[in-house]
């Protein structure tokens, strides 16, 4: 024999659903409320958190960044002066006379101090 739906069988998914809400919300409801009142202030101070340390992370970077050029500049300068230093002791070997083993210590200074 078929079976027959009468007005009291709910076939409609929906409905079972928002009955089941209904009831969770009847038994559950005040603590649901304050677990989603917690969660949503723990979320909102951990949003917090986060964009103080972007924010810090974003301040590093740019220090370090001010501290590499920085750096960076100070090698350039330094190895200037090296070469400098160097050209000035070559010319003064080459008006008396080139000594190999000055120009030598010359070099190997020159190589110490690129490689420092």
């Amino acid at each position: 024999m078929a079976k027959k739906n009468t007005p009291t069988e709910n076939n409609n998914p929906l409905d079972s659903n928002s009955k089941i809400e209904a009831i969770k919300n009847l038994i559950f409801g005040e603590n649901i409320q304050e677990i989603d009142s917690e969660f949503n202030t723990l979320k909102k101070a951990v949003d917090e958190q986060k964009a103080q340390l972007e924010n810090y992370i974003d301040e590093v970077r740019n220090e370090l960044m001010q501290s590499i050029d920085s750096l960076s500049t100070d090698v350039n300068i330094r190895i200037t002066d090296v070469e400098d230093a160097m050209t000035a002791k070559t010319e003064a070997l080459a008006e008396s006379k080139v000594d190999r083993k000055q120009l030598g210590q010359l070099l190997i200074s020159l190589g110490e101090k690129i490689s420092n």
